[in-house]
């Protein structure tokens, strides 16, 4: 191929390839089908790469097959197979609302034919993103949350019904007409998965249940139980997967302010599970979500209760801190004095000594940090100047940063 001179015209402008399935926009350019689906639907562009020209609504929902430009490509690729050529299949017709709808229909009439209905889906929604926009205008989400709480008791069938909805990747509009729909009970068919599912399909459940509580009403916030943490908990401990992992910790920071929402999770052993975790993380974000739910955690005296009963919980908050990231330091701090203010007695202050959390601080005030973060150390420091300022446990270099 690389030897074989290729008309100009028989090349998608977007990849520069031989089209395959060439289709013609309302500017005269053909493109790769492909190709323009993935700028359309992908990208979210309304316009024509080449000519910039803004799109009628007929490009944006059916591209026009340009059949005579694929037979002169096959034609082409047939004379020039001596060169080693091969000539490119007759592409068959994409799938239309009409067909899923029908599809989707029969499986509502006949509870038998769902499964081959679902099998079905999931190969539509994989072969292309303008597949995810037809079923989406066929009503598909309503239909893949229905039969996650119809067949809670049909693991199989809900399994393949969060796997296909969590690959339409919902918006948040889809989201909220979802939660919005009493019939569906989106949240509890949800948190059903998450609690009784495959690693994979715990994941999904995770993912789709962070994109739900985004979008929902101070009320759902308020109202989560215990059991949610728990599971959660479960997630981050089973390592399903970093993106599952990530989830999770983003939708604990998420849900911890609200309401009673902090004891929930202290009682659901969110402390002793993140501290763990602090151990063994490496990613910037990870750690830095962590030590943010360990923070607001300890807005709490269960909270702060919990960590300091870990025999390791105020040494590895001292240990993050200036070694990650800003945010990591200012989080790590701020752990710190919510104990220092509200937790503190004669053992705890000796054990901040012995494992340098006391030294880390005055570090703080030596190096390039965050104003905040500086002031908030040095409040620390003053607070308990008494115990601390003249101990041996703090190396002399730092203790001229003492203040």
């Amino acid at each position: 191929m690389d030897e074989i001179h290729v008309p100009s015209h028989f090349l998608c402008p977007i990849s520069l390839q031989l089209m395959k399935d060439p289709v013609t926009l309302s500017t005269g350019i053909s493109y790769d089908r492909e190709n323009i689906e993935k700028w359309l639907c992908s990208f979210q562009n309304k316009t024509c790469p080449v000519t910039k020209s803004s799109l009628l609504e007929t490009d944006l929902n059916n591209l026009t097959p340009n059949h005579t430009l694929r037979r002169l490509i096959q034609s082409w690729c047939t004379l020039n197979a001596s060169f080693g050529v091969e000539r490119i299949p007759t592409p068959k017709s994409p799938i239309d609302r009409t067909q899923i709808l029908k599809l989707i229909n029969e499986a509502k009439k006949f509870p038998e034919k769902q499964h081959s209905c679902l099998v079905k889906l999931r190969s539509i929604v994989f072969e292309s993103d303008r597949n995810k926009k037809c079923l989406e205008s066929a009503g598909a989400m309503d239909f893949l949350a229905l039969t996650m709480k119809n067949n809670s008791n049909s693991s199989s069938l809900s399994e393949a019904a969060i796997e296909i909805l969590f690959h339409l990747n919902p918006s948040e509009v889809h989201i909220k007409s979802l939660i919005n729909n009493e019939s569906i009970q989106f949240i509890e068919s949800l948190f059903h998965v998450l609690k009784h599912g495959s690693y994979q399909s715990r994941g999904y459940a995770t993912m789709l249940l962070k994109s739900a509580f985004e979008v929902s009403d101070p009320i759902q916030l308020i109202s989560v139980k215990k059991a949610l943490f728990e599971e959660l908990m479960r997630v981050l401990i089973d390592k399903i997967s970093q993106q599952a992992s990530k989830a999770a910790l983003k939708l604990i920071v998420e849900l911890l302010p609200w309401g009673r929402n902090r004891i929930k999770a202290v009682e659901g052993g969110a402390v002793l599970i993140l501290i763990e975790l602090l151990f063994d993380v490496s990613e910037r974000r990870a750690c830095e979500l962590i030590l943010t739910g360990l923070d607001q955690l300890c807005g709490c005296a269960e909270g702060r209760a919990e960590l300091l009963n870990h025999g390791a919980g105020v040494a590895i908050v001292s240990k993050k801190i200036l070694r990650v990231s800003h945010v990591a330091s200012d989080r790590g701090v701020r752990i710190l004095s919510s104990i220092c203010r509200y937790s503190a007695n004669s053992r705890v202050l000796h054990e901040m000594l012995q494992v340098g959390a006391v030294s880390k601080l005055c570090l703080v005030l030596q190096v390039d940090s965050n104003f905040k973060t500086k002031e908030k150390a040095k409040e620390i420091l003053k607070l308990h100047s008494s115990v601390w300022k003249n101990s041996t446990c703090i190396p002399v270099p730092l203790l001229s940063s003492y203040p």
